[in-house]
């Protein structure tokens, strides 16, 4: 690990490779897993307050799960994520004609109902960010649902870094990620 500013990050981001491969896994990660995704207290209270621009780019069985459980949940007192539709996909998602996962908050956003994406932490994927009170930790999140995007990755050349450019330069800003480049081409050489 290596620091900048106050995050302690992960080499593994830098020397592995990824570049999401839709066409393979169909959007797994919105589906899979023990979870919704992690939010951050700003991004619950604008699902909160825009929930009604959100809700017709969602299908009914998220809108049900919402109704039920809330447009976010509250896991710990600093713990937030979006909810889960029958423990399996998160609420927010959508499924297009191929079976492929979209996001209907992104939907509301490239539709301009909203002027947010999505959680940056699904903008982040893989890239994982833990907050403590001193630092924040970026950590690579290997899961076995992603290995096409690992090979996808591998054959264009493109670390994990490199894939999510827009949204570290998002949540860490434009100084950041040079830092973030010098020290990559420094581990690289």
């Amino acid at each position: 690990m290596f620091q900048i500013d106050n995050s302690l990050v992960s080499e593994e981001i830098i020397t592995n490779d990824f570049v999401c491969n839709l066409n393979a896994c169909k959007g797994a990660c919105c589906v899979e897993g023990e979870a919704g995704a992690p939010l951050e207290k700003e991004e619950a209270e604008f699902l909160e307050k825009n929930y009604n621009a959100i809700a017709p780019f969602l299908n009914e069985k998220g809108k049900a799960a919402i109704e039920k459980q809330g447009k976010f949940i509250r896991l710990e007192k600093d713990i937030l994520e979006t909810p889960l539709v029958d423990n399996k996909e998160c609420a927010y998602v959508v499924f297009g004609a191929n079976g492929t996962t979209q996001c209907g908050i992104e939907n509301a956003y490239r539709a301009k109902s909203i002027d947010w994406k999505k959680p940056i932490s699904c903008e982040l994927y893989p890239v994982r960010v833990k907050e403590y009170s001193e630092f924040s930790a970026l950590n690579y999140h290997r899961w076995h649902i992603c290995d096409t995007a690992c090979q996808l990755g591998d054959s264009l050349k493109i670390p994990i870094y490199k894939f999510v450019k827009d949204a570290l330069i998002k949540k860490f800003g434009k100084k950041w990620y040079s830092e973030l480049e010098i020290a990559a081409q420094e581990i690289n050489s």
